[in-house]
């Protein structure tokens, strides 16, 4: 059923972009109806996310006013949102490698997407680094599939696949693309980049490793642990001295991909893999949800006040918020597997970034306006504040969804 469904969701898609020519509301129906389809197979608390995320991504598109490619960026848009759904139900290992180019592709368009005439030179060098993280990721990923029993070739995939992945999000100290391409590049494509295209590269990593794991696994998985202090540091001390609003969400991103990271440490013992995946789930939503309204605000100008530190507070981790549940999940699941110095890490770096997120929560809050991006900063703070009930619901999803993270086959 899920794969009819997926089948119907892409000819829609499809259709739509096909139509786009005609009349956008065409693709943009078709969009929000393909996202419907995919979910309606798939139903929990994951995908429920995915999909606000992703129709805020393919709305949020509207505040750009003369797109080059108006119409097919709502379906490129839907097509990263149902492989995203899709991602945790697929068991087969090229599938999964297409998922991953499948989310990454249409990014190389949308980077270039301006106002104005498109922004070639950010995407030459979005798409270099982009094609460099593609390449390594899928030769890493064939060599460690290859090498279930360890040795030589096992290691080398091992680290070719990590380093593809680090490019592919943004990981220090591979992050050289992240400042300049998110302050050179149109605020809305950025906001897709740094919410919904995260999501696929984490799940498949996640998948691969796991269904990998042998004697050498636990050796491997510090150099996981390595990049993701790093990533912490280097990203939350960037945003610390960085003025542009752009740069502090680029040096952000990286920080908040090192906590994300950090959860792969946790492969080493399955029985708290559900608890890992559920706070790198959270954090990607915490980030979405706060990229999106950040970006938004920067592309009108302005942002309401309230919004905007409620965003600032989930990423601090100030609870009841999403952020701060998101936190204490990693945080718990390294302690699990003997990682106390990296959840450390964690908790001093969530302390330094106090500053800079109550600074972009100042420098973008402007009063109230009725406009499209405070509606859409509204739902983002509504989706952060759902933790006000404690997430056990999602606790649950993932546990379910941690069972599909072993590769048939592999």
């Amino acid at each position: 059923m899920q794969e009819l469904s997926m089948l119907i969701a892409l000819i829609l898609i499809s259709l739509g972009a096909a139509l786009s020519f005609r009349d956008t509301r065409w693709v943009f129906a078709t969009s929000m109806a393909a996202l419907a389809i995919a979910i309606s197979t798939s139903w929990n608390a994951y995908t429920f996310f995915v999909v606000v995320i992703a129709a805020l991504n393919i709305v949020s598109l509207d505040i750009m006013r003369k797109s080059q490619i108006k119409g097919v960026d709502y379906a490129l848009v839907a097509l990263m949102g149902v492989a995203t759904i899709y991602v945790f139900f697929v068991n087969d290992f090229a599938m999964l490698l297409a998922m991953f180019i499948v989310v990454s592709v249409p990014t190389y368009l949308l980077v270039m997407v301006t106002d104005n005439k498109a922004n070639v030179d950010v995407g030459i060098k979005y798409i270099t680094f982009m094609v460099l993280a593609t390449v390594l990721f899928i030769i890493g990923a064939i060599l460690v599939v290859h090498s279930p029993h360890g040795g030589l070739l096992y290691v080398l995939g091992y680290t070719m696949l990590v380093l593809g992945l680090c490019i592919e999000i943004g990981v220090a100290p591979m992050h050289e693309w992240v400042p300049d391409v998110f302050a050179a590049a149109d605020p809305i494509p950025i906001s897709i980049i740094a919410s919904l295209a995260k999501f696929v590269p984490f799940v498949v990593a996640y998948k691969i490793l796991v269904s990998t794991t042998n004697h050498l696994t636990p050796f491997v998985t510090m150099i996981l642990a390595i990049l993701a202090a790093i990533s912490m540091f280097i990203g939350n001390i960037g945003a610390l001295t960085s003025r542009e609003t752009s740069r502090i969400l680029a040096y952000s991103t990286v920080a908040n991909m090192g906590y994300i990271l950090a959860t792969l440490a946790v492969i080493i013992n399955f029985n708290w893999i559900y608890l890992a995946l559920t706070g790198a789930m959270l954090q990607l939503i915490v980030n979405s949800m706060g990229k999106i309204g950040f970006f938004t605000a920067i592309k009108e100008g302005k942002g309401s006040t309230p919004l905007m530190y409620v965003l600032a507070l989930s990423f601090i981790g100030l609870p009841p918020l999403m952020g701060f549940w998101s936190k204490l999940f990693i945080l718990t699941s390294l302690v699990y597997v003997g990682y106390l110095w990296l959840a450390l890490v964690l908790v001093i770096n969530s302390a330094i970034s106090v500053p800079y997120y109550i600074r972009i929560a100042r420098n973008l809050g402007k009063g109230w306006v009725l406009s499209l991006a405070n509606a859409i900063a509204l739902i983002a703070v509504i989706i952060v504040l759902i933790t006000i009930v404690p997430p056990d619901w999602f606790v649950e999803a993932m546990k379910g969804l941690s069972e599909t993270l072993i590769i048939k086959g592999v």
